[in-house]
């Protein structure tokens, strides 16, 4: 398999998930203008959407979408348990939460990278995401992480778009649960290891 990602961006979850799986997997960095191998608009041919992660199947076949690509590398070592087996509530449970990550965190941040953004929607986008993070603070009080003691895909996917606060200037300094996760999540081994492969740590 080969796991498509660009540095820092959403794709680190995967990444993650991907190396605390062990899973036997190659990593391929998609460049500026949606380069491979310095050819501009090489990604496209991988994923017409244009946007990382992808995940290539050995037989040729493309996932996309973060959810679904952590979903599938979990469920080949179920062993692991960073993800409930299909079918039960705790599956839908992991599935809700990758839900709201999803589409009130990771897209509420997406706006912001935009320099071009009026000031007002700035913090109107801001003000928006605090509000999100104040249930997931009051959700990790007393756990580890999400689900409690065990790590899951949701805390990959949380963790990296998480990282993108203080480039964008958000203050998460009113939670205290939030900021320990992020330290909790960020010493795991994979996670150190992913980050280095993309050149975000030393």
């Amino acid at each position: 398999m080969k796991l498509y990602y660009s540095p820092g961006a959403c794709s680190l979850a995967q990444h993650i998930v991907a190396r605390e799986l062990g899973t036997e997997i190659t990593f391929e960095k998609v460049g500026r203008n949606k380069a491979l191998a310095g050819v501009e608009g090489a990604f496209l041919q991988v994923n017409p959407k244009g946007y990382v992660p992808a995940l290539q199947l050995d037989d040729g076949e493309v996932l996309t979408e973060g959810p679904v690509i952590s979903q599938y590398l979990a469920d080949q070592k179920p062993q692991a348990g960073l993800a409930p087996q299909n079918g039960t509530l705790a599956r839908y449970r992991l599935q809700e939460m990758l839900g709201y990550i999803n589409s009130e965190i990771h897209k509420t941040y997406s706006p912001l990278f935009n320099k071009e953004l009026p000031r007002e929607t700035r913090d109107e986008r801001k003000e928006y995401l605090r509000k999100r993070y104040k249930l997931l603070d009051e959700r990790l009080q007393g756990r580890d992480y999400l689900f409690g003691d065990q790590f899951t895909v949701a805390d990959a996917y949380l963790f990296a778009v998480t990282n993108w606060a203080k480039l964008v200037g958000l203050d998460l300094t009113d939670f205290p649960n939030i900021a320990a996760f992020q330290q909790r999540v960020g010493a795991r081994p994979a996670v150190q290891a992913a980050m280095k492969e993309e050149g975000l740590l030393k």
